[in-house]
């Protein structure tokens, strides 16, 4: 039988963020505040674009944007905002990324954490994916506990446990 081990992975259900941003468009829509402003919210591949009329009713969108997410559970770490652009006619745009997947550096940072805990575990990067593998279930779920404790700045979600 091989060694117990899970994957650490950062990953965002679509499914749920293509919910939240029908349901802010929607709010957007109906709300008095938003009346005549021009301000739309549209899922992209893997970016979010908000624009608006003014910069004030940009980010008053991108927060009710960011309420439905985090009551759909999509983690906010996972988004990364761009910088206000002024976009034709005199409106605003911003653009906000959806980070999926665990960046090399990031990755290399949880590995370094990992050995410096002196377990007897092994981390291995896998693509967009961190596999940690050891003898005992006990040191994994330390590992685990580890690794939520300490904010990398992005989602983790640990997967294929065994």
């Amino acid at each position: 039988m091989p060694d117990p081990s899970f994957d650490v992975v950062s990953e965002l259900d679509m499914q749920e963020v293509r919910n939240a941003v029908q349901q802010a468009s929607k709010e957007i829509q109906t709300r008095f505040d938003f009346k005549g402003t021009g301000t739309s919210i549209e899922l992209k591949d893997e970016a979010i674009e908000v624009r608006s009329g003014t910069d004030q009713r940009l980010n008053a969108a991108v927060q009710v944007l960011e309420e439905k997410l985090v009551k759909r559970k999509v983690s906010l770490k996972a988004l990364d905002k761009g910088k206000l652009e002024d976009a034709a006619g005199g409106t605003y745009r911003q653009e906000i990324k959806l980070n999926q997947g665990v960046p090399t550096e990031k990755a290399k940072e949880m590995v370094k954490l990992i050995k410096g805990m002196k377990l007897k575990v092994q981390a291995a990067i896998q693509g967009d994916s961190l596999r940690v593998s050891g003898k005992k279930k006990d040191d994994l779920q330390a590992v685990m506990a580890a690794l939520k404790e300490k904010d990398f700045g992005i989602p983790l979600q640990f997967t294929n446990y065994r």
